[in-house]
């Protein structure tokens, strides 16, 4: 009952302070689906991790509420411990965008995570938190935690296809996880009847073969029982399990007012809902039980509306003469911090051995195709660290995946190699979710391309993730995507989909050109707290090159291998376009230094390196062989001039492939992407 109370009271706080102007975005308010969250956390340890959707603020505050309290408390007996109250006001000023928040005001009302109360993170994109919780379920089944998670959601998430994905993931691998509907009826303002022909929600879990159960979300006890078969039935038989509660929203979908307001539902509705609230309907069944008397229930009231205000007086003030309360001073963040958080220093790759090809003695090297390499140290690594999985279409046969870059995994590795329907933003999520509970994924993409299938995960999620709830932890997850750009698979199997990634600054990409590269970057990716996406292009797969026995080394982000010195221009490039640059240089005669740039995102590029040779050069060439479209060199150009200008004698160069995409036809193929005969054009331009 306490808990309701103080859920109840907290919201309506909130919503007077989005009155008063003192919440900078949205209030979605849960008033009215209390029960649900009380109900499901007091079946949930600490140790169980959970997120939520827009509308979490129940579920973050009872599972904070559970984390401050000690064994055996008794609120009819015990103070709130001084821990409720900083939860009540650290909650509060993170949905007022406050640096005293959980995220420092970043998140907001939509996003929070408190890791150490085992709220991993809530999402505000529809169903961009289920497949998270499938990764918190796959990290305690590899190493062995016996925990449950819980992915909260709505009946409009419900109908999202990556929900439909994670269901299905943590069904095949059989994962701890309990998909908890809150069914109220509407989607902001479409009924449920207008989202889907089969109303009966629970027949989500039956059709992927998931044991489901409804209950009455406004009931406390009825949730609590339901989650309490939920966690029985995952440990008698594994997970997961569906829980749909029925409930309602009292209000609109943000703000104070009501939805009949707004027209879409009438009053008799609602106040038929009304007379079903928890808040109300609780007090006389626990005075049945003789557990609580009027006394005790005004005493929690109390308790409740005290422990907000005071929660809220320490956020605000109203001046003397004033009518309206105001935030005190400080406790908005520094504007300067802004960017701050977007990733880590790299601090985790100090003292890994460093080794460049050029020092290895040749009695230590073997030659090795560029494929080979690829499979071999994801090999070498898996062996190291038991918390590096894959997880990807088709890497668990075919002699090693479609490309054969999983050569050996699968039967080396069984219990950590994850072979998955064709869900590109469904195992991305459980990816992601995995990275932040202790395991460090490799997620295989088959074609390029389809990371823009993933591209809630890939952009919203991940590439966000970090900076949106604070910074200070770690993503440890890498994406391997294939390019295959001249290989005649058409538009949408041909595309290096890495300058879309660079728009999102929480990424590191990595492009090598050698196998040796590939391993010494690897083995860095395969350290780094940050997520990192690494291109594979298939031109290379073929190529071979000397490779250190002792695959143990690492090349650090941000260093260009120089593969040419030079005087008359600086080419930078990467990929498969360094041979091609090699080539043409050797055509003209152009005294060009070249440098493979191996680390394309904008703040991790080796901007020494690179001004120090157009300091010595004066001319810059940028050599991409991908579409305009899609091409790294505008937002190169505009950092080269920002810090070279002064150096510059010519026009900043640039070569890439065409504005259309590649298709079937050969000479069409060719023709869109950038070759040695392009880059010759364009040395030959830059030197006139």
């Amino acid at each position: 009952m306490e808990q309701l109370l103080l859920i109840r009271r907290f919201e309506e706080k909130i919503l007077e302070l989005h009155g008063a102007g003192l919440i900078h975005g949205p209030a979605h308010a849960s008033i009215g689906q209390e029960a649900g969250a009380v109900g499901a956390m007091s079946v949930l340890g600490t140790g169980d991790k959970i997120n939520g959707t827009h509308r979490a603020h129940h579920q973050i505050l009872a599972k904070l509420l559970n984390a401050t309290l000690a064994p055996g408390y008794d609120p009819l007996r015990d103070a709130l411990p001084d821990a409720a109250g900083t939860a009540l006001r650290r909650t509060m000023a993170e949905i007022m965008g406050l640096s005293q928040g959980y995220n420092g005001g970043r998140g907001g009302s939509m996003h929070m995570r408190i890791a150490a109360a085992g709220i991993v993170g809530s999402s505000a994109i529809i169903g961009g938190n289920v497949p998270h919780a499938v990764g918190y379920g796959l990290a305690d089944k590899v190493l062995g935690r016996d925990n449950v998670s819980v992915a909260f959601f709505g009946d409009g998430t419900l109908m999202a296809g990556q929900t439909l994905e994670a269901i299905n993931l943590a069904a095949l691998y059989r994962l701890p996880v309990i998909f908890f509907l809150e069914n109220n009826l509407y989607a902001v303002s479409t009924h449920v009847a207008e989202q889907t022909r089969e109303t009966r929600l629970t027949t989500r879990g039956a059709m992927f073969g998931v044991p489901a159960l409804e209950c009455d979300g406004m009931d406390v006890l009825a949730v609590r029982r339901a989650m309490q078969w939920a966690r029985a039935r995952i440990a008698a038989q594994g997970g997961p399990v569906f829980v749909e509660a029925l409930c309602y929203r009292f209000l609109h979908q943000s703000g104070p007012l009501l939805g009949s307001q707004f027209g879409y539902r009438d009053r008799a509705e609602e106040e038929a809902w009304r007379a079903r609230d928890p808040v109300e309907t609780l007090p006389p069944r626990l005075a049945r039980m003789g557990v609580l008397d009027a006394a005790g229930l005004a005493a929690l009231q109390a308790r409740a509306q005290a422990a907000v205000d005071v929660a809220a007086a320490a956020l605000t003030e109203t001046p003397p003469g004033a009518n309206a309360p105001r935030l005190r001073a400080g406790l908005l963040p520094a504007a300067a911090s802004i960017d701050e958080g977007i990733r880590g220093d790299l601090a985790e790759l100090r003292g890994l051995r460093v080794q460049e090809a050029d020092a290895v003695p040749a009695a230590a090297r073997q030659t090795v195709k560029y494929i080979d390499a690829v499979a071999a140290v994801l090999l070498h690594a898996m062996e190291r660290d038991r918390r590096i999985v894959l997880i990807g279409e088709d890497v668990h046969r075919l002699r090693g995946g479609v490309s054969g870059s999983s050569k050996g995994l699968m039967e080396t590795f069984p219990e950590r190699v994850f072979a998955t329907p064709i869900c590109e933003n469904g195992f991305t999520g459980m990816a992601l979710g995995a990275a932040l509970c202790g395991l460090r994924p490799v997620v295989d993409i088959m074609f390029g391309d389809f990371t823009i299938v993933a591209a809630d995960q890939m952009f919203n999620g991940i590439g966000k993730f970090a900076h949106m709830f604070g910074g200070g932890f770690g993503i440890p997850l890498v994406v391997r995507a294939r390019v295959s750009p001249a290989a005649g698979y058409g538009s949408q199997h041909s595309m290096d989909p890495s300058g879309l990634f660079a728009a999102y600054p929480g990424w590191r990409i990595l492009h090598p050109s050698t196998p040796h590269d590939y391993v010494g970057l690897m083995n860095a990716a395969l350290a780094c707290e940050d997520p990192v996406l690494m291109i594979e292009h298939q031109g290379l797969f073929q190529t071979s090159g000397p490779v250190p026995r002792d695959l143990d080394y690492i090349l650090p982000f941000g260093t260009a291998r120089r593969v040419r010195p030079g005087a008359a221009c600086t080419v930078l490039t990467y990929g498969a376009m360094v041979a091609e640059t090699e080539a043409a240089v050797a055509e003209t005669g152009v005294d060009a230094e070249i440098l493979d740039l191996r680390c394309l995102d904008i703040e991790g590029m080796d901007w020494p390196g690179i001004e120090a040779s157009i300091r010595r050069t004066n001319r810059v060439l940028i050599a991409e062989q991908t579409a305009h479209g899609t091409a790294h060199g505008a937002r190169w150009v505009d950092e080269i001039q920002r810090r070279c200008f002064d150096w510059l004698d010519a026009e900043i160069g640039r070569v890439h492939g065409s504005r259309a995409a590649p298709v079937v036809s050969r000479p069409l193929n060719e023709a869109a992407l950038a070759q040695a005969a392009t880059v010759a054009e364009g040395l030959r331009r830059l030197m006139r």
